[in-house]
Formats: structure tokens, sequence, C-alpha cells
């Protein structure tokens, strides 16, 4: 096989196993696992929280995925990580965290 395809088809067989994996390389911001039920209308999404100090402002950020900070979200395919739904989410979680009863 001439050494300049080589390179070439190698390339072309990682990017062709990346689009036919649950996982994907890249897809909607954040999201960084989608399997999507047979029916297509329900989905399992891990993406990272929303950092705390961007919950209340116009511009709310994900942390980052190594620091660990997951969400394991069951429900409509095409939920936003930085959408309304999810920033009145986790600002609710956070509220309920901060006025729990210390042990």
């Amino acid at each position: 096989m001439n050494k300049k395809i080589r390179p070439f088809l190698s390339v072309l067989i990682l990017l062709g196993t990346l689009a036919l994996s649950d996982t994907p390389g890249w897809g909607a911001e954040g999201i960084i696992y989608r399997a999507a039920a047979a029916s297509g209308d329900y989905c399992h999404l891990k993406f990272p929280a929303i950092l705390e100090n961007t919950l209340y402002g116009d511009r709310p950020v994900l942390k980052d995925p190594r620091d660990g900070d997951i969400i394991d979200y069951y429900g409509s395919c095409d939920h936003d990580p930085l959408g309304k739904e999810e920033v009145m989410r986790q600002r609710a979680d956070m509220i309920r965290e901060r006025n729990r009863p210390r042990d």
C-alpha cells in the first residue's frame, strides 16, 4: 500500500469509529456522553455541572469535566446543559445543599 495513503486511511477509520460510537468526541456543548433509547425521544446524557459563580449571571459556564462534578441526566434528548431549565434545577440543588442540616 502506498505510504501516503496509509495515514489517510487510518484517520478515516478513526473518524468513522467515533461517528458510530455512543460517546462522540464532539456534539452539543458540554455533553460528554449521549445514549438515545430506541424510540429516540428519551436520552441518557452526562455533562459537567455549571460553575456556581455563574448560575445567577447571564452567561452560565460549565465546569471542567476533569473536576468530576458530572450531571447524570435522563430525559429529553434536546436537553441543553446551559439552558434555563438546567440552570433552575442546579440553583435549587445548590440552595438545598446550603440549607441542609450539618451533622
